[in-house]
């Protein structure tokens, strides 16, 4: 049966097949009939009557798909019809669970960014799935690494090399559907799907590291009790294991390393990774919690020009990756990562642009984190933000209306650029992150910004609003906030690099003791330290994000860079002392305070004014019973504040005034309260000590975070 839309009289040709040829699908006809099949969609798309390739190759002088039997036999197939810059070829008879790749033939010339090698078979970027994973070899890279010139290599590398597999894409969804959580309302849960779960204790041993058992009721529990709305998933899709770090006996852990922009990671399923993906999705959803993709469009896991040859550098290097401005065969680096995609090309565009609908539409995601999205902005040098990919997703009727999430620099000229993406973007802003750890590390002269921070970065986010701002303390990529607090330098050792990797300006401390300490005092300054910065967190405008594990603790044991620590050093450990159990008690509170204040989540910045009740939104408050002056707030030695922050008004379900206390200083302060028919009462305590009803003052002890609520 021809695929849909075709005509049954198209021109094919009639391939033989051997006895032994068996495909993993089972019963294939003793002949395969090719059609010419059609240009769209891209990839490997298949109906009753088969399966239609279409691939993407505007310098190929000829493509040959490949066919692959579960033993490792295979058959190429020519794929002779081609459409512009698109080959494409209807094979009959083919089934879901089919192995494929391709054999690109074309130039060889490396100097001209040319490195077409018919002996390599290559990943179809559009692939839905892997079939089987790559197994380093030699003969995975297109060029003879033994020799100065590079020169063609010849080894074929279809025992090694990764393959997609058709897929169906058949599922019940059973009426799931987007949750569209409003940003205000919005508290983000950043996770590993392995490293959540591989040490869960009821966890079924089997799905321990897997989607399904980050969707497994005992996670979803613990998410629940937690109060997040939506959880941010580091990279799910498929990646390449990096060959140093396998032949160290290491791993890419984090997943930055992209493979395929539409296959689920394989290690992440028990059996089927684009089934066991959306029963997640549809699990999550169904229990309240959006789900969140961080995404890597920026680079690929090819490397440099001396990287593999896997995918994308084989199909068209010179069509997919930037070359430098001198030398077109040598790749322009913004990423540290060895290549970066031009996304100001159609064809990568297109690529970027069918993932992302591919992943919001098919497998129902509800937004999306861009790593290093400065890079994704760039046309040649400059970093464009009404740029070809932020217009296209602009005017996406399906991407427009997602969360979208811009990691707001890259490693190139002019690369940071956070505040300057447009709506409807929000942004991770590194800002408020230093600005809170400065503050409570008691840095001098931090009060001011600080204050700026909590108040929503209107000084970045003016044209937007405060949502716009992602908030965080701490994320993947750094010091946990146990570590945070416990140590001043990064050890980071065991990853390989002589501790050379690893940001240098973390903004720490370690109390007094460098790593693990059982002395009272300095566990009693790290549990303040930390509980003032998650305080800080929630109780700032903006959306705040958590990073998963540090409600239960995590350290990392002072590695700020464990991308490549697929271990304990990395995975959630879910047995925890009593001490910590009060410390996630004390982070399940002050989320539950943020969404129970609407003054806290607000979609406009205060302003101080007046409304037309004489009411003002907020008042910088200090502790002599007045408001910072313009000389309060220029004290270098200004360590203490506070700030009175009316609700947004009754229609938000809650009429309380919040008085939120700032010390980050190493003496007492007494505070003299607001004057008025308040009644006081003690909302939150970041010392977890017995407060005495506030009547015309308070007293807040060194390192603390006292909230008042008043009716």
């Amino acid at each position: 049966m021809p695929v849909d839309g075709m005509e049954a009289t198209q021109s094919g040709c009639t391939l033989p097949l051997g006895r032994d040829d068996r495909f993993a699908f089972g019963g294939v006809p003793e002949a395969l009939r090719v059609l010419e099949g059609r240009p769209f969609p891209l990839g490997a798309t298949c109906d009753d009557g088969g399966v239609n390739f279409a691939l993407f190759s505007q310098h190929a002088t000829g493509v040959r798909l490949v066919l692959f039997d579960v033993d490792g036999t295979s058959r190429d197939i020519p794929l002779l019809t081609r459409s512009g810059p698109i080959w494409h070829g209807y094979v009959c008879g083919l089934r879901p669970g089919q192995l494929y790749g391709y054999r690109i033939e074309g130039p060889y010339r490396p100097k001209m960014g040319h490195l077409f090698n018919a002996n390599k078979v290559l990943l179809d970027p559009y692939a839905r799935a892997i079939g089987r994973p790559l197994t380093w070899d030699p003969s995975l890279y297109g060029f003879d690494r033994s020799m100065e010139e590079h020169p063609m290599d010849t080894l074929d590398n279809a025992s090694f090399a990764p393959l997609g597999v058709v897929v169906s894409g058949e599922f019940d969804w059973d009426n799931d559907r987007s949750l569209e959580i409003p940003w205000r309302e919005t508290v983000i849960y950043e996770a590993h799907v392995r490293g959540l779960t591989m040490l869960h204790p009821d966890v079924p041993n089997e799905l321990r590291g897997t989607f399904l058992g980050l969707a497994s009721e005992p996670v979803l529990q613990h998410l629940k009790d937690l109060g997040v709305t939506s959880v941010e998933l580091l990279p799910v899709h498929a990646c390449v294991q990096d060959e140093r770090l396998v032949q160290e006996g290491l791993a890419q852990y984090w997943g930055y390393n992209t493979l395929s922009f539409f296959a689920p990671e394989p290690r992440y399923a028990v059996h089927d990774a684009v089934s066991e993906f959306k029963t997640m999705v549809r699990a999550l959803h169904k229990h309240g919690f959006e789900v969140l993709l961080d995404v890597v469009y920026n680079h690929t896991g090819e490397g440099n020009h001396l990287g593999p040859t896997l995918s994308l550098r084989g199909i068209d290097n010179r069509a997919y990756y930037k070359g430098t401005l001198d030398n077109v065969h040598l790749l322009e680096d913004v990423t540290g990562c060895g290549n970066t995609l031009d996304a100001s090309e159609p064809a990568v565009l297109q690529l970027i642009m069918d993932s992302l609908r591919y992943w919001v539409s098919e497998m129902h995601v509800d937004g999306f984190r861009f790593d290093l999205a400065s890079a994704l902005a760039r046309r040649g040098e400059e970093v464009e933000m009404r740029g070809p990919m932020l217009q296209a997703i602009a005017q996406d009727p399906v991407l427009s209306r997602v969360k979208l999430i811009a990691e707001p620099w890259d490693l190139g000229p002019r690369g940071y650029q956070l505040g300057r993406f447009p709506w409807p973007w929000s942004e991770w802003n590194d800002k408020y992150r230093d600005a809170v750890r400065r503050f409570w590390r008691a840095d001098d002269a931090m009060a001011g910004e600080f204050a700026t921070r909590l108040a929503g970065s209107s000084d970045l986010f003016h044209r937007r609003g405060p949502t716009a701002s992602i908030n965080f303390v701490t994320v993947h990529d750094g010091f946990t906030l146990s570590d945070l607090v416990s140590y001043e330098r990064k050890h980071n050792q065991a990853n390989g690099e002589h501790n050379r990797d690893g940001t240098d300006t973390n903004y720490s401390t370690n109390c007094g003791v460098e790593g693990p300490s059982s002395n009272p005092d300095v566990c009693r300054c790290r549990d303040r330290l930390r509980r003032c910065m998650l305080a800080s967190l929630m109780t700032s405008q903006g959306v705040p994000m958590l990073l998963g594990g540090d409600e239960l603790s995590r350290t990392q044991g002072g590695n700020n860079n464990a991308y490549c620590q697929d271990n304990e050093t990395s995975w959630v450990h879910w047995e925890v002392s009593d001490g910590d159990k009060r410390f996630l008690a004390f982070v399940q509170k002050t989320v539950a305070l943020r969404k129970a204040h609407s003054g806290l989540r607000r979609s406009r910045f205060m302003t101080g004014e007046s409304d037309t009740d004489g009411q003002r939104d907020i008042i910088w408050w200090h502790p002599e019973g007045r408001e910072m002056s313009t000389t309060d707030w220029m004290d270098a030695a200004c360590r203490t504040f506070g700030l009175l922050l009316p609700s947004e008004g009754v229609s938000e379900g809650c009429d309380e005034t919040l008085l939120i206390l700032f010390n980050a200083g190493s003496e007492p302060v007494r505070y003299r309260l607001p004057e008025g028919p308040h009644v006081w009462n003690v909302a939150l305590c970041t010392s977890d000590r017995d407060v005495p009803v506030p009547d015309s003052e308070v007293l807040i002890e060194p390192v603390e975070v006292l909230i008042l609520r008043a009716v």
